[in-house]
């Protein structure tokens, strides 16, 4: 009889949790955004079959840290191209700190952040930022199916991802949802070096600067479309 029950009880209390005020299921939580709004994750075409359709989003990303969701993305550089990787055009953007006191020393050594640099440099408000990155989308793209590409590409989405679900967005507004990642194109072709140095050396791909104040989302994106542009050579060898 006690085991009957405990039985009703956890059933009761499961009903409660899945069901609102009004009788809704609570279970599942609702999508930022309708899902109409979502880019195709099965595009009617595919970069195989048709290449001269798609576009790839060559995207690097400057931070005040290594976390997602604590620390944010300050910086951004998109430099879209087509399959072979010649450039369409490119976009470059500051973005305001919401919490520049969590900025690691070690992201200030890298990126030179500081709020007040910021400012003179124009700066976007995060909801700004969202806004021009949409908008150049669709004025480039202009609903072409569009692969993200980054050189640590889970590191750049997860940035991206909190950037716009912080502001009622999602990524996949513009991008399929596979996404391409340099290092791994190199692996394929027996490349160990997660920084890619050897392969940038015997291909004479130019690095970004490295000093912090030259160090950008922009300079990072351009160099990596200059190692895909190798690394497509590459391939077909």
């Amino acid at each position: 009889m006690h085991r009957y029950t405990s039985w009703l009880v956890a059933i009761f209390f499961l009903l409660i949790s899945c069901e609102g005020p009004n009788g809704e299921t609570n279970s599942v939580e609702k999508p930022p955004i309708p899902l109409s709004l979502l880019a195709s994750a099965t595009a009617s075409s595919s970069p195989e079959a048709d290449p001269d359709l798609w576009l790839l989003a060559h995207i690097d990303v400057e931070t005040t840290g290594l976390l997602p969701g604590y620390h944010e993305m300050i910086d951004i550089g998109l430099v879209y191209t087509n399959l072979s990787g010649e450039i369409l055009d490119s976009l470059f953007l500051r973005i305001h700190a919401n919490h520049p006191d969590r900025c690691s020393a070690i992201a200030k050594q890298i990126n030179s952040y500081d709020p007040a640099r910021w400012d003179s440099l124009k700066a976007l408000t995060t909801r700004a930022a969202v806004d021009s990155i949409l908008h150049f989308h669709m004025q480039t793209a202009v609903n072409r199916p569009t692969l993200m590409v980054s050189f640590n590409s889970h590191f750049d989405l997860s940035f991206l991802d909190q950037l716009f679900r912080e502001e009622g967005h999602s990524w996949r507004e513009m991008f399929h949802y596979f996404v391409l990642d340099i290092p791994s194109m190199a692996w394929s072709q027996g490349y160990r070096d997660l920084y890619l140095a050897r392969f940038r050396e015997e291909r004479g791909i130019a690095d970004e600067s490295h000093v912090a104040e030259e160090h950008t989302g922009i300079s990072g994106a351009m160099k990596n479309v200059r190692i895909y542009k190798e690394l497509v050579k590459g391939a077909g060898k």
